[in-house]
């Protein structure tokens, strides 16, 4: 898997001129923050070699390289899920690949189900904590000039971060919750049970992607940031409908305050990274 990691990272570079300092993975019907990077440069996945392919709606499958809030970024238009047939290491594949290209950040983004009930469909979510539900990607044969065969991980999300996060909100006015995804294998939508289940064992989002890729950030000491929109609400008592066509139009209603706040956290970021 190594030399397959630095193939696809040595191609990359041979095609862009941007060495970009933050990755940022974007979720269903989030795709349209990549409008917002300036000065970009395009990678489709299918030319990357060993990359995989979107199969989803909503995941287009580009790379896009530019500049956001100051900061040279990579942003991911489309991402991999375990449920369409990818094995774990596929679908962490292209975080291994933005170490190789010297990340120094991970932004994470998804729709995900609400189950708080203080939250409401269209809320931005910090997530803190997480759930995995999910097969663990570091699971086989560990690389130790990756990360070590035990990672720690009693911060898998950046406190500083977070913070900076809730700063940021406070300025442009934006209300932020904060709470626990977890992360289950999909495609189905929950059921009411579930909805319950996952409540009681202490998560307050639940969505199929995010889990994996930041267990494999952390594996490789990458600071992550990660935020849900939640799209729809779930629970026991609460007979709801969901549709991946519903959670992608409410995702792209609450795409320009999350898409504020990713670029304003960017902006004040370190000042080593400008």
């Amino acid at each position: 898997m190594l030399e397959k990691i630095k193939e696809s990272a040595t191609f990359i570079k041979s095609k862009v001129s941007i060495e970009p300092e933050v990755g940022i993975i974007l979720g269903t019907g989030l795709g349209g923050l990549v409008h917002s990077i300036e000065n970009q440069e395009v990678i489709d996945y299918r030319d990357i070699p060993s990359f995989p392919l979107s199969t989803v709606e909503g995941h287009s499958g580009r790379l896009i390289f530019g500049t956001l809030g100051g900061k040279k970024v990579v942003a991911m238009q489309g991402r991999f899920h375990y449920y369409e047939g990818y094995d774990m290491q596929q679908v962490t594949f292209p975080v291994r690949v933005m170490k190789f290209l010297n990340v120094k950040y991970l932004f994470v983004s998804n729709a995900s189900g609400g189950m708080n009930p203080a939250f409401a469909v269209g809320d931005l979510m910090i997530i803190t904590d997480h759930i995995n539900l999910l097969p663990n990607p570091l699971i086989g044969k560990n690389l130790d000039e990756l990360g070590p065969r035990f990672p720690d991980m009693s911060e898998p999300y950046s406190k500083p971060l977070a913070a900076l996060c809730e700063s940021v909100a406070g300025k442009l006015g934006v209300k932020v919750q904060k709470g626990c995804y977890v992360g289950v294998t999909g495609p189905t939508f929950e059921t009411p049970k579930e909805y319950g289940y996952f409540r009681r064992i202490g998560a307050d989002a639940v969505g199929m992607s995010t889990v994996p890729e930041v267990i494999v950030a952390r594996h490789m000491s990458i600071p992550v940031f990660a935020m849900s929109i939640i799209t729809d609400l779930g629970g026991e008592d609460i007979a709801m409908t969901v549709s991946h066509e519903e959670v992608q139009r409410e995702g792209a209603k609450a795409e320009k305050k999350m898409t504020q706040i990713m670029t304003g956290m960017l902006q004040e970021l370190p000042a080593q990274l400008s």
